[in-house]
C-alpha cells in the first residue's frame, strides 16, 4: 500500500471531502466549507543494512481548511492518522485566504516503514 493510500484509507472515515496537494472545486462549483488536502512533505530513509533500505519514513501534512474557524468542529484527523499508525508531528496555522474565506490548519504526521 502507497503512502497516499494509507492517508485516504486514514482519513475516508471523516466524512470530509479531501483532495490529494490541492482541493479543485468541479467548474461552476464553489469549495466545500470544510475539506482537507494531504501532501508529501519528504520520505528519507532511516536504516540500511546489507546495502539494501530496511526503513524509510514518510512526512505527510493533512491540512484542515474550515470557513467556520478553527476552534471547534474540526475532524478528528489526528484520532484517525494515529489509529493508522501515524505519530503526530508539528502543526501551524495557515494565513486566511481571503479569496476563497478558509482558515487553515496544517498538520504533519510520520509514517515509519
Amino acid at each position: 500500500m502507497s503512502i497516499w493510500e494509507r492517508v485516504v484509507a486514514a482519513l475516508t472515515g471523516l466524512g470530509v471531502p479531501m483532495a490529494a496537494n490541492a482541493y479543485i472545486a468541479a467548474s461552476g462549483q464553489e469549495l466545500p466549507d470544510l475539506y482537507l488536502t494531504y501532501f508529501l512533505v519528504s520520505s528519507p530513509p532511516e536504516q540500511h543494512a546489507d546495502d539494501a533500505e530496511t526503513l524509510r519514513s514518510y512526512r505527510m501534512q493533512v491540512t484542515i481548511y474550515n470557513r467556520a474557524g478553527l476552534v471547534a468542529n474540526l475532524p478528528d484527523v489526528d484520532g484517525s492518522m494515529v489509529a493508522a499508525g501515524f505519530t503526530r508531528g508539528p502543526q501551524r496555522e495557515i494565513p486566511y485566504n481571503q479569496l476563497t474565506r478558509h482558515f487553515g490548519l496544517a498538520l504533519e504526521y510520520v509514517y515509519l516503514e
